[in-house]
């Protein structure tokens, strides 16, 4: 049998491509491969490593190194803060960009009007020669009149200063005062002062909003807002010579404190409705008194009637009743006549001794007091009305107020 060359058999012997076919397994594919490798020896482990020997430092390798490190960090902090500052394209920008523009003060509005009236406020400033007292007082006139309160100007005052709101301080003078109204009025020799618009305190209601500017404790052009509060607030108040002083007044809780006394009270149009003048506190005598939201002004009608009387005469005139009344127990309230004048308006209108007047117009009296302040706050030749008892019967008087003799 004959076989090819990619056959298998006998046909392989004598063949030149197998020559060694029988004894070479790569060249038989029908063969058995077997690959022997001789085992490989592994290497010896390695020595371990001599321990090292101890470090021996000297003091002055010790500094070297210690001034090496400090050089090192130096270098790399300065090295990473000019980075850091060059490498910044733009500054660092905080906050909210942008936005709305601040909104102008606009004719009118709150801020533009307490700017407006700011320059017509000042500071009075008394000495006695051992003390010294500090209220506040605003202009009234161009010619150089200065409204502010009785108690804000000692009698013993040897020195009077008036400072307005460009630090300028005046010499000023007693014009005139009236302690039982609170009131007084200055004088400084100086121009172009801006005096205040005058408004009408008949003309405001419970609610309106004011504001106070004045010296409190010292602290010059302060300004504080809030409402009026109540109206025709009957005070009785006895200053420290032992007088007595009446207060038909604006109520407010608008912050005032010690040194507001004789500032101005506004309205928010920048008129004057009021003087700043007593304020009410819930500690005892002799204690340091501030503000807990109640304080009282002086109703402005009032105040430039008698500034005006003080200006033209040195002093002002009472309105009165003609009669003069004491506490009642009794019941309904009210005060009880004790003594009519023959010749003045409460004997032409009717009225006797032992009378009950519990009303005038329509506040309620209460209190001795309450009669008196509420005559005083009118102008003599005004009518009012008095709600009288006598005996049982309820009865009415239309009584015209006069001035005193004084």
């Amino acid at each position: 049998m004959t076989v090819g060359l990619n056959g298998h058999g006998p046909g392989r012997v004598g063949s030149p491509w197998w020559s060694e076919a029988l004894s070479d397994p790569w060249r038989d594919p029908d063969s058995t491969a077997v690959i022997v490798a001789k085992p490989v020896e592994p290497p010896p482990p390695a020595a371990p490593p001599e321990p090292p020997g101890p470090v021996r430092f000297t003091p002055r390798s010790v500094v070297g190194v210690c001034l090496l490190a400090g050089l090192l960090a130096g270098a790399l902090g300065g090295a990473v803060g000019y980075a850091a500052a060059n490498g910044r394209e733009e500054p660092v920008v905080l906050g909210a960009q942008g936005g709305a523009a601040p909104a102008p003060r606009l004719p009118g509005t709150l801020p533009e009007t307490v700017t407006r009236v700011l320059p017509s406020v000042g500071t009075v400033s008394a000495s006695t020669g051992r003390v010294e007292s500090i209220g506040s007082g605003f202009v009234i006139s161009k010619d150089g009149y200065i409204l502010t309160n009785d108690h804000v100007v000692p009698e013993a005052a040897q020195k009077l200063t008036l400072t307005l709101s460009d630090g300028n301080a005046t010499p000023a003078s007693v014009v005139g005062r009236d302690p039982e109204s609170d009131l007084a009025v200055l004088h400084v020799d100086r121009t172009g002062l801006n005096p205040v618009f005058i408004g009408n305190s008949d003309r405001i209601s419970v609610g309106d909003g004011v504001f106070a500017v004045g010296t409190p404790l010292a602290l010059p052009g302060t300004v504080t807002s809030g409402i009026v509060s109540a109206l025709d607030r009957t005070i009785e108040a006895r200053d420290v010579g032992g007088g007595q002083r009446y207060y038909a007044a604006i109520q407010t809780d608008a912050a005032v404190n010690r040194g507001n006394s004789g500032g101005p009270l506004f309205d928010y149009a920048g008129r004057v409705v009021g003087v700043n003048s007593v304020i009410k506190s819930v500690v005892d005598n002799g204690q340091e008194a501030g503000n807990i939201g109640i304080a009282f002004a002086i109703p402005i009608n009032q105040a430039i009637r008698i500034a005006t009387e003080l200006i033209q005469s040195g002093h002002a005139r009472r309105t009165v009743v003609g009669a003069e009344v004491d506490t009642y127990d009794g019941p309904g309230g009210g005060v009880r006549i004790t003594a009519v004048d023959s010749a003045g308006p409460a004997a032409a209108a009717g009225l006797r001794t032992g009378d009950v007047v519990v009303r005038i117009d329509s506040h309620l009296v209460e209190q001795p007091h309450d009669l008196v302040a509420m005559v005083r706050r009118y102008e003599p030749g005004r009518s009012v009305t008095l709600v009288y008892r006598r005996g049982g019967n309820t009865q009415t008087a239309n009584v015209v107020l006069v001035a005193d003799a004084n």
